[in-house]
C-alpha cells in the first residue's frame, strides 16, 4: 500500500483531476498486490462503479438545479421571505439561510444551491451594502445544507456504498439539516452588530400575502418531493425525476424558462454529471483494491484493538474526517473511507444510519473548508469575491457546523427519532 499512498500524494500535489488521482492510486495498489489477473479487469471495475441504479437520481437533481437556476424560482422565494422577515436587522442574511433550506429540499446538491444563491442573492446583498466577504461566506455555508436536508445526492451515494436504506438516511437528515440552518442563523445574529447589517423595508402585510401567493408553486415543490418519499409514493430515484418536472413546471408558470435555454441546461448538466461519475468509476478501482487486500478490516481491527472506548473512537473518526475533508474531494473521500470507518462504527455499537449521517455531514462541511472547499471555489468564481477573503469569512460558519455535528455524533436520537417515528428502522 506504500507505493499507492505515494502515488496518491504525488498526483494530488501535482494538481491532476481527482478521478485520475484515484485511478492511479488504485492501479498502483493492484500492481503492489502482485496478481496480474487483476489488471485485466480494471475497465470492468470502472463501469461496475458507475453502473448502479441508485445513482440515476444524480443527473436528475443536477438538471433540476440547472432548470431552477433559469426559471426565476429563487427570486419569488426571495420576495416572499424578504416580505416576511426583511424588516428585521440583517433580514436579507436570514433570508439566504431560509431560501437555502427550501432549495435544498428540491436540489440535493451543495453546488446547485450555492450557484443559484450566488446569482440571485449577491446582487441584492451588494445593493444593501452587506460586506462582500460576509455575503459570499454565508451563501457558501448555506449551500452545504443541500446535501443534508433530503433529498440528498450525498446520502444516495453513501447508501449505494453501504447498502443502508436511503429512505432512512433521508429522514435522518431532516433534524440535522434544520440544526445546521439554526446554527448559521446564530452566526448571522452575532454578525448583525459586528458588521452593522441593515434593515429592509417596513413590514407590509399586503405585500407579504401577494408574495406568498406568487411563491406558492415554489414552496409546494419541497413538500411534494419530501412528502412523497416519506409516504412511499415514489422512491428517492423517482424523486429526482419529480424534481425535474417540478422545476420545469415552475419555470413555465413564472414564464422565465425559454426553449432556447434547454440545450445549455442539458450540456451543463451532462458535464457536471460526467465529472461525478468519472470520480465514482475511477475511485472504484482503489475501493476494490483495498477490499482485495483487506485493508478496511485491518484498520478496523487495529483501532478496536487500541481502545474499546466508544467516545474516544468517535472522536478519532471525527478528527480524521476533519483532516480528510480538508484535503480530499467529498465523493472520493466517501468512496475510500466508507468501507474503512463503517465497520468500526458498527463495532462500537453505533447505529449505521446515525454514523452515515455524521459521516456525510462531516465530509459536506469540507465543501466550505479550505484548501479544497469546492463550494468556496464555485462561490468565488461566480461572485468574483477573492478566495482568500471567503476563506477567512467562512470560519465562524465552519466552526458552528462542526459544533452541531459533534453534538449530533454523541446524541443519536437527533438523527434516529424521525426514522423511528416513521417505522423505517
Amino acid at each position: 500500500m506504500t507505493l499507492s499512498i505515494i502515488s496518491f500524494a504525488a498526483t494530488l500535489i501535482a494538481g491532476l483531476p481527482i478521478a485520475i488521482v484515484l485511478g492511479a492510486a488504485g492501479i498502483t495498489h493492484l500492481i503492489e498486490i502482485g496478481n496480474p489477473a487483476y489488471l485485466h479487469i480494471i475497465t470492468q471495475r470502472i463501469f461496475a462503479g458507475m453502473d448502479v441504479v441508485g445513482l440515476t437520481c444524480i443527473p436528475f437533481f443536477i438538471v433540476a438545479g440547472e432548470v431552477m437556476n433559469a426559471s426565476g424560482v429563487t427570486g419569488k422565494l426571495l420576495e416572499f421571505i424578504r416580505s416576511a422577515i426583511g424588516h428585521f436587522r440583517g433580514g436579507l442574511a436570514y433570508a439566504v439561510v431560509l431560501i437555502a433550506m427550501i432549495l435544498s429540499a428540491i436540489l440535493g446538491s451543495a453546488n446547485a444551491v450555492a450557484s443559484i444563491l450566488v446569482a440571485t442573492m449577491i446582487p441584492e446583498m451588494s445593493k444593501d451594502k452587506y460586506p462582500e466577504e460576509f455575503s459570499g461566506a454565508l451563501i457558501a455555508s448555506s449551500g452545504i445544507l443541500g446535501p443534508v436536508i433530503p433529498p440528498s445526492v450525498t446520502f444516495v451515494y453513501f447508501s449505494v456504498l453501504s447498502n443502508i436504506s436511503v429512505n432512512a438516511l433521508f429522514m435522518g437528515g431532516v433534524i440535522p439539516g434544520i440544526l445546521l440552518g439554526l446554527g448559521f442563523i446564530i452566526v448571522i445574529t452575532v454578525s448583525v452588530k459586528k458588521f452593522g447589517l441593515p434593515k429592509g423595508a417596513a413590514f407590509n402585510f399586503k405585500k407579504l400575502l401577494l408574495s406568498f401567493i406568487s411563491a406558492l408553486p415554489a414552496l409546494i415543490v419541497p413538500f411534494i418531493i419530501v412528502g412523497g418519499i416519506m409516504a412511499g409514493i415514489f422512491t428517492p430515484t423517482e424523486s429526482g425525476a419529480v424534481a425535474v418536472l417540478a422545476a420545469f413546471l415552475a419555470g413555465l408558470f413564472y414564464r422565465k424558462l425559454k426553449f432556447h435555454m434547454l440545450p445549455g441546461i442539458f450540456i451543463r448538466a451532462a458535464i457536471a454529471t460526467s465529472s461525478i461519475f468519472l470520480i465514482i468509476g475511477f475511485g472504484n478501482i482503489i475501493g476494490w483494491s483495498m477490499a482485495i487486500d483487506k485493508i478496511p478490516q485491518a484498520i478496523s481491527a487495529a483501532i478496536l484493538g487500541l481502545t474499546q472506548s466508544k467516545t474516544i473512537i468517535i472522536l478519532l473518526m471525527l478528527g480524521a474526517l476533519v483532516v480528510i475533508g480538508c484535503v480530499m474531494e467529498a465523493t472520493a473521500a466517501m468512496l475510500i473511507f466508507t468501507p474503512v470507518m463503517l465497520p468500526i462504527a458498527i463495532g462500537i455499537g453505533m447505529n449505521p444510519i446515525h454514523f452515515g449521517i455524521v459521516f456525510c455531514i462531516m465530509l459536506t462541511i469540507a465543501l466550505v473548508t479550505p484548501p479544497v472547499g469546492m463550494v468556496l471555489f464555485v462561490t468565488s468564481n461566480i461572485s468574483n469575491i477573492s478566495l482568500e477573503k471567503l476563506s477567512k469569512a467562512v470560519v465562524p460558519f465552519v466552526i458552528v457546523a462542526f459544533v452541531v455535528t459533534f453534538v449530533i455524533a454523541f446524541v443519536p436520537d437527533i438523527v434516529l427519532c424521525i426514522p423511528k417515528m416513521l417505522g423505517i428502522i
